[in-house]
């Protein structure tokens, strides 16, 4: 019998920047296996672009205003924003899923897995109007749901979680054998290559002591006004900084005096090979960011506190459950954690050493058993 290319949609948006690249990392390790599928990414900003939901009301797109946000720092009061914008979905749900429905039942494909929240129960019954047999699953991006109405929709599809609290609050609202609990959250394959240079040349390649211990800042994409701030702080601790898309702030920390030498780099592909080179990490709790620091073996320094994203308070309560680093009120105390970290990296390495995380090798398999079903 004739082996069919089965034909699955990634659906993503770039709000963080996140959710693209778990689905680019996916598809990537799919590809690597030569499954024989199709995979189509899709972007549900533009399949939405018609409705113009965000740009009526903020005169610019979803992502774009989150990206915003996330840059310039204004996240105090996200839970109550949050819920206005679950309000503004809620109302132009019924013309979201005619929407969807045109798309699925154009493109037909035989299965669809969201890697986005908020959308999830509009993506769930516009598929099933367009084929109720075609499976769809939600990808879990966080570390844990913010219910009510983010990742976990109380509707017949499939979820794929990388924590034991996501499994829970899975299966409180009635989820059993369409749960699948992996290991960790989706990493590009590269996170888990081989460092194949010498450490020491390379740091001194940057011009950093070799022999210094070395902490990587990072605040995603966007970057973050705070880390100016960090960098303040430690003038006295060998950096590496990761700006992203801010080249205001790049240009900021390369104008600023440090006693100990301070590494600025701007947007870069090449956050693995950063991570090599130091001894700890930086930066916002997002779960993206500490699954890389972990996966590469960094101890974190984190803070929680009310301008934290609701969705990714949990991830610091995961951060000290398992001993991986150092959670503070606010980052007005990073040179006494740095020095607190220091000063216990071996214990505080052997216990990030300990955590394995090989979720994005492990979900194709997964895909693979409802598809053969």
């Amino acid at each position: 019998m004739k082996n069919f290319v089965k034909r699955i949609q990634f659906v993503y948006f770039d709000a963080g920047g996140g959710h693209r690249a778990a689905a680019t990392a996916l598809k990537t390790v799919i590809e690597q296996q030569a499954r024989p599928w199709e995979i189509t990414l899709v972007n549900l900003q533009e399949l939405l672009g018609p409705l113009d939901i965000f740009r009526k009301i903020t005169k610019i797109d979803l992502q774009d205003l989150y990206n915003l946000m996330l840059a310039r720092g204004w996240t105090l009061g996200s839970a109550q924003w949050l819920r206005l914008m679950h309000g503004v979905i809620h109302l132009y749900h019924s013309a979201t899923v005619p929407l969807l429905e045109r798309h699925w039942t154009e493109t037909k494909p035989d299965l669809v897995v969201s890697l986005v929240p908020n959308f999830n129960r509009a993506m769930f019954e516009s598929l099933q109007k367009a084929s109720a047999r075609t499976p769809f699953f939600t990808i879990l991006t966080d570390f844990a749901d913010y219910p009510p109405h983010f990742w976990i929709e109380k509707q017949a599809q499939f979820l794929i979680c990388g924590t034991e609290k996501a499994v829970e609050q899975a299966r409180t609202l009635g989820y059993d054998g369409n749960v699948f609990r992996v290991s960790g959250m989706i990493l590009r394959p590269n996170f888990y290559a081989p460092f194949e240079k010498d450490r020491a040349a390379e740091r001194a390649r940057l011009g950093l002591d070799p022999a210094r211990p070395t902490g990587l800042v990072l605040f995603g994409g966007q970057g973050s006004k705070v880390m100016a701030e960090i960098a303040r702080s430690l003038r006295d601790t060998q950096l590496i900084l990761i700006c992203g898309k801010n080249g205001k702030l790049a240009e900021e920390l390369r104008a600023m005096p440090s006693a100990a030498p301070h590494f600025v780099e701007g947007f870069t592909s090449e956050v693995p090979y950063y991570m090599h080179l130091c001894d700890f990490f930086i930066g916002k709790p997002g779960p993206g960011s500490i699954s890389e620091a972990i996966a590469m073996k960094l101890p974190v320094i984190v803070e929680k506190n009310a301008w934290t994203l609701p969705q990714e308070r949990y991830n610091t309560e995961w951060v000290r459950e398992r001993g991986a680093g150092i959670v503070l009120s606010n980052f007005r105390g990073i040179d006494a954690a740095v020095k607190q970290l220091l000063d216990s990296l071996d214990d505080y390495r052997a216990r990030v050493e300990k955590i394995e995380n090989r979720a994005v090798f492990e979900i194709p398999g997964i895909l693979e058993r409802i598809l053969s079903a």
